[in-house]
């Protein structure tokens, strides 16, 4: 880990991406759910956007001068302005929305399970579905996503774990296990990990969590040896 910093808020977080030295995130929850804005490492939240009452907020992603945010149960994905945080529009989503991410000329999404989905950046319609595996086993639980050097990574939900994923063959070429960058909850069993977020240096990520009371600014060390994560995911999978 290098270094902590303040998490304003300290919302349901569901959603984490950086730009410019801005952090923008989605917290969720019905009634309460909102997308805000802050520099990295401000105290208080600069900008908040209240998200209507009857959806529960999840992943976001940037597109240009467009903030994508999923929603939970509703299919529903929101469009937001990336200057102003004013909802723009609505877009019928064809599955539950958990996290998504800008991969290149694409955006990916996830839903809880095993299966990741291509979509076009404009539409959200999908293009593709990607069927990840790790050591031959599906890795359930895909949950907020990030782009990173041609790699998917994913917060594998509720645990420690980040899973690096080929985009191309679905397969897992990395595990790191972030369980030191985390926080105790006691009693609280869903302050869970929730919340990547890649920075411009390779290798290197802001993590956060439901309730966290920081937002961790790390530089992951990979695994080469493939027997490893093989051996930690094996028991998520399904």
């Amino acid at each position: 880990m290098i270094r902590r910093v303040a998490h304003p808020g300290r919302g349901f977080t569901q959603g984490l991406i950086t730009d410019d030295g801005m952090v923008y995130e989605s917290t969720g929850r019905y009634g309460v759910s909102a997308l805000c804005r802050y520099p990295l490492g401000a105290s208080q939240v600069e900008q908040r956007a209240e998200v209507p009452a009857e959806f529960f907020a999840e992943g976001i992603c940037r597109v240009g001068e467009v903030i994508w945010q999923l929603t939970w149960q509703e299919r529903t994905a929101l469009k937001w302005d990336a200057a102003s945080l004013e909802l723009t529009g609505r877009l019928p989503f064809n599955r539950e929305g958990w996290g998504l991410c800008a991969a290149g000329d694409y955006l990916v999404t996830s839903d809880g399970s095993s299966e990741l989905v291509r979509r076009d950046p404009q539409t959200l319609e999908p293009q593709a579905v990607l069927h990840v595996r790790c050591a031959g086993q599906r890795v359930q639980g895909l949950n907020d996503l990030a782009w990173s050097a041609g790699t998917i990574w994913a917060n594998v939900a509720g645990t420690h774990y980040l899973a690096g994923i080929d985009p191309d063959s679905g397969e897992v070429t990395d595990v790191v296990n972030a369980r030191k960058a985390g926080e105790r909850h006691i009693g609280d069993a869903q302050a869970i990990m929730n919340g990547i977020a890649a920075l411009p240096a390779r290798g290197e990520f802001l993590l956060t969590g439901k309730g966290w009371r920081s937002i961790r600014h790390v530089r992951l060390k990979l695994a080469r040896d493939m027997a490893a994560p093989g051996r930690v995911l094996g028991g998520l999978a399904r």
